[in-house]
């Protein structure tokens, strides 16, 4: 298999679902990351119907792109039963989804989160372990893959952190969406943490950044100096064969004027630059596929 270039919906929250799709691929894309939420043009999972599953998938099928990943976020670690039963039942209910949206390439993952403080003490990391293991077998239980994203500020924040907990978890169905951009400002160098954390990825983000945190910013692909041509044989040579999808910060959202077409046409300039540069085996857009 070769790695594909995708664009996440995190970056146009106010788009219709149909409109996502069509501006991925008329960027060049080969693949989209739908986000699920509860905002008025999120999708959201616990109500979506099946006509609006299959609609979806012929969406993207016909869009010749594909479905790695669905994001949807749920804190596992609030106080109240109530809360976070809820906030579970959101994560299950995207695992649902996933597993109804299979597609050739299989179901994608889900994507979230861990939460928690930088400083979480050993009773809040094992509460981390023992909510990714309930969550582990949801996801087997549905023939999906949980993926963990490690996030700046909260307790999953470094490679060891992140590794001490899939390795504790234990689970075929809970994997890693390897952001590195969070490594990245935690002070972290990619020649370290890729061989470390790699071979547990099923996803990845790409964003650039700028600064160590906690003065840090996350940027558009291109705006910052990361070496994306150095990063993605790193990738390759570790092993990983999946999608490559651009994720753009609220950061870069919340600036005036932002226009997610003209982003997402940007970045994928900057990664097709990179790929070329690289001689990475990178599967071709879904216009060349389908010429």
């Amino acid at each position: 298999m070769a790695m594909r270039l995708g664009f996440s919906a995190w970056a146009m929250p106010a788009m219709p679902l149909a409109d996502q799709i069509q501006l991925v691929a008329d960027c060049g894309y080969g693949a989209i990351e739908l986000v699920g939420g509860e905002s008025p043009n999120a999708l959201n999972p616990r109500i979506v119907t099946d006509a609006e599953v299959r609609d979806i998938r012929r969406r993207i099928d016909d869009a010749g792109l594909a479905l790695p990943s669905i994001a949807c976020h749920g804190n596992l670690l609030v106080d109240d039963p109530a809360a976070r039963a809820d906030e579970k039942a959101r994560v299950v209910a995207a695992m649902d989804l996933a597993a109804n949206l299979r597609g050739p390439g299989g179901a994608p993952c889900v994507v979230t989160m861990a939460w928690g403080a930088p400083d979480a003490d050993d009773a809040t990391r094992r509460r981390i372990v023992e909510a990714f293991i309930e969550l582990g077998e949801a996801a087997a239980a549905r023939g999906v893959v949980v993926a963990i994203e490690p996030h700046v500020g909260q307790a999953l924040d470094l490679p060891d952190r992140v590794q001490a907990v899939l390795d504790a978890v234990g689970s075929p169905a809970v994997r890693l969406n390897f952001d590195n951009s969070h490594f990245e400002v935690m002070g972290c160098h990619a020649a370290d943490y890729v061989p470390q954390l790699a071979r547990y990825a099923v996803h990845t983000h790409l964003k650039d950044q700028r600064g160590i945190a906690p003065a840090y910013e996350f940027l558009v692909p291109g705006e910052g100096d990361f070496d994306y041509a150095a990063y993605l044989p790193m990738l390759a040579a570790a092993g990983y064969d999946g999608s490559l999808t651009v994720e753009i910060s609220k950061m870069v959202q919340n600036r005036p004027g932002y226009d997610p077409h003209e982003v997402a046409a940007r970045s994928f300039a900057v990664l097709d630059g990179a790929v070329r540069t690289s001689g990475v085996a990178v599967a071709p857009a879904h216009k060349e596929r389908h010429a």
